[in-house]
């Protein structure tokens, strides 16, 4: 779902309302463009370039962009800041936590603005501290940057502080109602 939601992929049938836009019909230069201009990704297994630096992984979805180099490496280095990273700029994914890795993956997600992010088990591969400050900052961005944030997700304690939840099995999606039996995450 978050593939077809973010132009990766197509739907098989049906239209995709992104902003008003119809994926199922763009072309693939104008998914590409949509993907670079209004979506931020954050992914499970954190999508980092391993021989780049935190600030280097950020600043390369800048460049897509065409963002002068001075102004990428600023921008760059305030997003890190803002994850709590301003001070592991120059570290190399190895170098990093779990939780310090998607933190950079958020960061990265945010470079361009984006006015949709999808993130894909975003706390999955860490503990409950690393998870716990993850989810605080998937809410204080959201907030404070105005985007509409999707997330798929098993973890019960992040999709309990959800404004909306959504099942997805055998390819239909269903609206779970707080307090009801069907609202159970398994």
């Amino acid at each position: 779902m978050l593939s077809v939601l973010g132009g990766l992929e197509r739907p098989q049938s049906g239209q995709v309302l992104v902003g008003g836009r119809d994926l199922a019909s763009c072309s693939g230069r104008e998914l590409a463009e949509f993907r670079r201009d209004t979506v931020g990704f954050v992914f499970q297994h954190f999508g980092l370039l391993e021989t780049a630096t935190a600030l280097e992984n950020v600043e390369l979805a800048l460049s897509l962009s065409r963002h002068p180099r001075r102004a990428r490496r600023r921008r760059a280095a305030e997003l890190l800041a803002r994850v709590g990273l301003d001070h592991r700029l120059s570290h190399r994914p190895i170098e990093l936590s779990g939780g310090e890795r998607q933190r950079v993956g958020m960061a990265r997600a945010l470079a361009n603005d984006p006015a949709v992010v999808l993130a894909d088990e975003p706390t999955g591969n860490l503990d409950g501290g690393s998870a716990a400050t993850v989810i605080g900052l998937l809410e204080e961005l959201r907030w404070s940057h105005g985007c509409t944030l999707v997330i798929a997700t098993h973890d019960r304690t992040l999709a309990a502080r959800a404004d909306r939840l959504l099942a997805l099995a055998d390819g239909r999606i269903s609206e779970l109602v707080r307090g009801s039996p069907h609202h159970e995450m398994g």
